[in-house]
């Protein structure tokens, strides 16, 4: 069977995308999957994503993490999935489309993807690290020294250990400025470090900003991959109106036989 597809990268978070409105993907073939994102046997990336139709929306997004299983929101995937869609012609400028954590809203401009992010109410705060769910779950702790820090091995150990079976993203952050700050993150599902994390950086700024690390509501994010903004809105509920914003770059097509 061949399958036509489409290679996708969100500041080095990268991504294999599939137009499956048609229903012909196997989606239930996670070792297929797993075999596609493989990055010595396959094509390589840290997720496969399907654009299908939905039946009010633009379109729906479903993403498998690279070992073939399901996975929870990816904020890097959805930028990049807006601008499948815009190359498409399924959209112009903006959108509204449903995820597995619910509808999103997002606006593309030369290749500018600002992706509307749920409303966060819960976040637990630690004496040395902050957790909370932006789409997926995120452990967010400050460290010294991020360039040497050894992410691999400490992230793999806080996902395995502290979490349970089902894990969580570990997020690693150096303060540069008041406004600007350093992140690494390593990915479940991918079970590695990862240039770039959407949902990451998106908790990272909530949860700064929650502990008094920035006062500002825009935050920098500078990852191995590129640059991120977030922005959001602070109300005594939580945190709304929260956008992911960046670049999404299709990078080539090609055909799996």
């Amino acid at each position: 069977m061949k399958i036509e597809f489409y290679k996708y990268q969100g500041t080095g978070n990268d991504f294999v995308i599939i137009d499956n409105r048609l229903e012909t993907f196997p989606k239930n073939d996670a070792q297929l999957i797993s075999k596609i994102c493989n990055r010595r046997f396959g094509v390589g990336a840290d997720g496969l994503l399907l654009l299908e139709d939905h039946s009010t929306l633009d379109f729906t997004m479903v993403y498998f993490n690279a070992d073939g299983n399901l996975g929870s929101m990816c904020g890097n995937g959805g930028r990049c999935m807006v601008h499948f869609a815009k190359f498409l012609n399924i959209i112009e400028d903006k959108t509204q489309f449903e995820a597995v954590d619910g509808m999103h809203k997002a606006t593309i401009s030369e290749g500018i993807v600002s992706l509307k992010m749920n409303d966060v109410t819960e976040i637990n705060v630690s004496s040395n690290h902050v957790f909370l769910d932006t789409g997926s779950p995120h452990h967010v702790e400050l460290v010294k020294d991020l360039k040497n820090y050894n992410v691999e091995k400490e992230g793999a150990e806080i996902r395995n250990t502290a979490y349970g079976k089902e894990g969580s993203n570990i997020n690693f952050v150096e303060l540069i400025n008041d406004t600007t700050f350093e992140v690494r993150t390593y990915e479940r599902g991918v079970e590695a470090e990862t240039l770039s994390c959407g949902t990451g950086v998106t908790a990272v700024a909530i949860a700064l900003f929650e502990t008094n690390k920035t006062t500002s509501k825009t935050v920098t994010l500078n990852t191995k991959g590129g640059i991120l903004t977030v922005g959001f809105n602070k109300t005594e509920t939580g945190y709304t109106n929260v956008y992911l914003e960046g670049p999404a770059t299709q990078v080539y097509k090609g055909v799996w036989q």
